[in-house]
């Protein structure tokens, strides 16, 4: 009963002023929660994008990885289809006695250019076509008139690409433009 006696005797201003007091600190932690609960979700979603883009990146690295594990093995390997290619060029086809070698040496290039191949190994022999300076070593520059300047004359040894990414250049010797012999002294006079 003093309570109600005590609120009975309250002002009705005390209590409009502890009511409005109530209902200003219930907004501001209503505000404050809202402010929280929107941090929250924005952390979330960044949470979830940062998520997604490292398992996009880990996909890429193991497709990637994938892609181009066998490139220091290949790259191992052109060494042989090398030596396999000389062989062949340096051995007389019409020689009765190394032709059970040399036709043995022909199937085993064949072989290994087919393994490379499944392996998206691919072999560059650029011979007249334009020089490429990513696929390309110059070795030389030789003056020519029967082709266009800039153009591979001879390829020393070819380069390979692997899923189209450049494994080894091409080594080869470049065309430029004959340069004109000064005038001699006669053709002056």
């Amino acid at each position: 009963m003093a309570d109600e006696q005590k609120l009975d005797t309250q002002n009705p201003e005390d209590i409009a002023a502890t009511t409005e007091s109530a209902d200003s600190d219930l907004s501001a932690r209503v505000e404050q929660l809202e402010e929280q609960l929107a941090a929250a979700q924005d952390q979330s979603l960044r949470s979830a994008a940062e998520l997604q883009n490292i398992r996009r990146r880990a996909e890429q690295d193991v497709e990637k990885a994938h892609k181009f594990a066998l490139e220091k093995f290949a790259g191992d390997l052109l060494g042989v289809v090398d030596s396999l290619e000389r062989g062949l060029e340096l051995s007389n086809p019409d020689d009765a006695s190394i032709k059970p070698m040399r036709e043995g040496m022909e199937l085993t290039l064949k072989m290994l250019q087919d393994t490379l191949k499944r392996h998206q190994i691919e072999a560059i022999d650029p011979h007249g076509a334009p020089f490429n300076p990513e696929h390309h070593q110059a070795m030389a520059m030789e003056e020519s008139t029967h082709v266009e300047p800039n153009s591979v004359l001879k390829v020393f040894q070819k380069g390979y690409l692997v899923s189209g990414r450049l494994l080894r250049p091409a080594m080869v010797v470049v065309s430029k433009a004959p340069v004109e012999p000064p005038p001699s002294i006669d053709e002056k006079a």
